[in-house]
């Protein structure tokens, strides 16, 4: 798998508490396919395109619809020191860096603008 350059759009993840409807949806308008993530125990599906075997973005089963959402992930070196510069920029915090089961960490911020985007590192090579 080749990782995509760093500071760029590398992973997206729309989230709804209707997860069916919404893989008919993506799938009949997109062909997009859907598949539970093997690093989660549920709730999150892998999404593939055709033309591209690898997953490129996820769906996250919320409990409610106040939580539904779309989001762009840009892959970056240190999610820590991007925090620390969006601030500097004028952004926000929104969700503190976590880490997910496989090492990779990613976090949440907010522009000037208010627009919610999200950062993450990939896990540790092996």
């Amino acid at each position: 798998m080749t990782t995509p350059p760093f500071n760029t759009v590398a992973w997206f993840q729309v989230g709804s508490d209707q997860p069916d409807s919404v893989k008919t949806f993506y799938n009949g308008l997109f062909g997009w396919n859907f598949a539970q993530d093997p690093d989660q125990d549920s709730g999150y599906d892998l999404i593939t395109y055709p033309g591209n075997e690898m997953p490129a973005g996820g769906l996250a089963h919320v409990d409610d619809a106040s939580a539904n959402h779309a989001i762009f992930y840009v892959l970056v070196q240190d999610v820590a020191a991007t925090l620390a510069a969006a601030e500097k920029q004028g952004g926000k915090v929104f969700l503190q860096p976590m880490t997910a089961n496989n090492g990779l960490v990613f976090a949440e911020l907010l522009d000037t603008s208010g627009n919610r985007f999200g950062v993450f590192s990939p896990p540790p090579a092996n």
